[in-house]
């Protein structure tokens, strides 16, 4: 059974989901993670399925980008089995006025403490931006990591907040 990444993007319109998963579905293809957005009028989708080869599944969906709207890619990638989580589920929610370098800074405080952000997104509303990522920490570190997180938010001007994630709503 191949496992293969997938990601479409483009112009947003109604129906998108819908085609590539009719395209995966009629090739005996199981969608296992996904993760689809719409940003700023442009959708955006990764998922991982299994399923049939890269060229098959490209060839199938071909069909959707051929107006150029979208632009849909395939690569086989290698599956990593069951892994264990490498720390302790979190949250982090940073919020403030928009400006360059809050996602780098921020992302730059948590990885050096060991931490891995396992997904991010983030919002802009008129001036104000928004910072929402999930991370795995090392085990004990969240304490010391939250004055760090304080210190660059202050010279950003922004407000961070990081707090455990129940991860049963992961």
């Amino acid at each position: 059974m191949n496992e293969l990444a997938i990601t479409v993007i483009g112009r947003d319109r109604p129906g998108i989901v819908a085609d590539v998963a009719e395209v995966l579905a009629g090739l005996g293809a199981n969608l296992t993670d996904s993760t689809m957005t719409r940003l700023r009028g442009h959708f955006a989708m990764t998922l991982i399925c299994t399923g049939p080869g890269a060229d098959e599944v490209e060839v199938a969906l071909a069909p959707l980008a051929a107006e150029g709207q979208l632009l849909a890619t395939v690569r086989a990638v290698t599956p990593d089995g069951d892994v264990p989580p490498a720390g302790e589920p979190y949250v982090m929610a940073v919020h403030g006025s928009d400006r360059m370098g809050i996602v780098a800074a921020m992302t730059r405080v948590l990885v050096d403490a060991g931490g891995n952000v396992t997904d991010l997104s983030t919002r802009l509303a008129g001036s104000l931006y928004v910072v929402l990522a999930e991370v795995e920490l090392p085990a004990g570190v969240a304490d010391t990591l939250v004055d760090r997180l304080h210190r660059t938010a202050g010279e950003l001007g922004v407000e961070v907040t990081l707090r455990p994630a129940d991860p049963d709503l992961l």
